[in-house]
């Protein structure tokens, strides 16, 4: 089988068109994962046990549970519970939950690299718990995680073709139904991966580039 340029042009505007739902998902979900990963991280950080230790065991169990399992629970069983959920809606959450727990363990990470006498200096000048975090501490932590952030933004890029299994026309889903009707795999998924290579690449770049301009802030204090 050789490559059919004229082919490949054909299918071009379905593929990017498929390409729009597949970083749509990507970015929602990584806005939520960013989120409730913080929030994750405060709740473990709760002065009451019964909340950190919830907190703790949540994340836990999310790490340890594959995500397709989750895309699959959301997907199929909250309907069992009274919530009816759209692919596109429980995709972006089941990615969102899920990286959310790997993120909350970068936070972690990076609060616990906050110097004590940080927190000692937030209490000195009578800061209240949220000055503390919003002035002091998570300015701070933020900078030092920012390549990781950006590894799992694109390891969630690239675990979005795990949505065609609830029916969401992303990228490879939208190549593989075009396999089908043409018999012709080759040119569909060969533009995949060079789109998603391209994409994963620029990703990267974009995480040096925000990287780079944290450490000319922090230059210029």
């Amino acid at each position: 089988m050789t490559f059919d340029w004229a082919f490949a042009w054909s299918i071009m505007p379905q593929l990017l068109w498929a390409l729009r739902i597949t970083i749509l998902a990507t970015f929602l979900g990584m806005g939520l994962a960013t989120v409730l990963g913080l929030v994750w991280v405060l709740l473990r950080r709760s002065p009451w046990r019964i909340v950190a230790w919830t907190a703790h065991y949540a994340v836990e169990f999310i790490r340890s549970t594959p995500i397709l399992v989750q895309i699959y629970f959301l997907f199929y069983m909250m309907p069992e519970f009274g919530l009816r959920l759209s692919p596109m809606v429980a995709g972006v959450l089941a990615l969102g939950i899920h990286y959310s727990a790997y993120l909350a363990e970068v936070y972690r990470a990076g609060i616990e690299s906050i110097p004590k006498g940080q927190w000692e200096a937030a209490r000195a000048l009578n800061l209240n718990p949220v000055q503390t975090w919003q002035r002091i501490i998570l300015p701070q932590a933020f900078p030092p995680i920012i390549p990781v952030m950006g590894n799992y933004l694109v390891a969630m890029f690239k675990d979005t073709p795990m949505l065609s299994a609830i029916t969401v026309l992303e990228l490879l889903q939208t190549a593989k139904i075009i396999g089908s009707e043409s018999f012709r795999y080759l040119e569909p998924l060969t533009i995949v991966g060079a789109l998603f290579l391209l994409l994963s690449l620029l990703a990267a770049q974009a995480v040096r580039w925000v990287e780079r301009r944290f450490d000319l802030k922090e230059l210029n204090v």
